[in-house]
């Protein structure tokens, strides 16, 4: 897997030109949605943004879409198609988090993970892939580092980033022929979508190193722009590390979760937090 190159200027180099360039972002209101849209805009791309609830302040045209609602997605994409005139690249970033052990029975926020993260994003993108096939167009999955390393207490995450990517792979053998399809592997980044799972006591703080929004976005940038089609793409050279030795050594990357797990929950940092309670039992509790 590679990362994008640390400078700039190498991460320009060789790159189509965005001027013209037709896009959708999904997720186009939330931290990387925006930073995104206003990133390819300014490179002269015409963009258009889906959100479940677009801001005033949005930096491009932002459609209202319910990504888990057929319907919604229907309507939302043929405005935005008709609106571009065709489509060059679809942008999947809409996505969402939120406390889920695997230990407990699935339940309506394990539903609803797999239902925006995994379901929303092969909506969208069935809807686009005509429009993206007539042009020869791209597609790029906001993934993440736990659809390949997976951290615990946040399974139904990890389990629809990883079915993401399986959903990118039977794409990309389907449409590769017309369609670039690449996925990106960012780690954790400071943004609303840890609220919930902090609020649960359950929050990320020392089980991840969290990485700049700025990396995420020139990855993307990438993925959309370099002339060659990335398979595959980090977005930090130690994300690409952790990515190699998960599939790679994956006894090695479990030792290392479970190690920082346990003395987590020895510490008390899941103090009060009732959805680790057996973590924290398991952990403390004398032979």
């Amino acid at each position: 897997m590679s990362t994008h190159p640390r400078p700039r200027a190498a991460l320009f180099g060789g790159r189509r030109d965005a001027h013209g360039l037709r896009v959708v972002v999904t997720g186009a209101s939330g931290t990387f949605g925006r930073a995104i849209c206003e990133r390819l805009s300014g490179l002269g791309a015409v963009v258009i943004g889906l959100d479940l609830a677009p801001r005033p302040d949005d930096p491009v045209r932002v459609l209202p879409c319910d990504v888990t609602d057929d319907e919604s997605v229907a309507t939302a994409v043929r405005t935005a198609l008709d609106t571009l005139g065709g489509l060059d690249v679809l942008i999947n970033n809409a996505g969402t988090g939120g406390p889920a052990p695997a230990e407990l029975p699935p339940g309506a926020e394990v539903r609803r993970q797999l239902d925006i993260n995994l379901l929303g994003t092969w909506r969208v993108t069935a809807a686009c892939v005509g429009a993206l096939v007539a042009s020869r167009g791209r597609v790029v999955m906001l993934a993440s580092r736990m659809a390949v390393l997976q951290l615990p207490l946040a399974a139904a995450y990890g389990a629809s980033k990883r079915a993401l990517v399986a959903y990118a792979d039977a794409l990309r053998l389907e449409v590769g022929t017309h369609v670039g399809v690449t996925c990106l592997y960012p780690s954790a980044v400071r943004s609303p979508i840890h609220d919930s799972t902090a609020a649960a006591g359950l929050s990320l703080e020392g089980m991840s190193t969290y990485e700049p929004l700025d990396g995420v976005v020139d990855a993307v940038l990438r993925a959309v722009l370099s002339r060659r089609v990335h398979r595959d793409l980090a977005t930090t050279r130690k994300g690409a590390v952790e990515c190699f030795l998960a599939r790679h050594l994956p006894s090695v990357t479990d030792r290392i979760v479970a190690r920082t797990l346990a003395a987590r929950a020895r510490s008390g940092a899941f103090e009060g937090a009732g959805l680790a309670a057996g973590v924290v039992r398991r952990h403390t509790e004398r032979p």
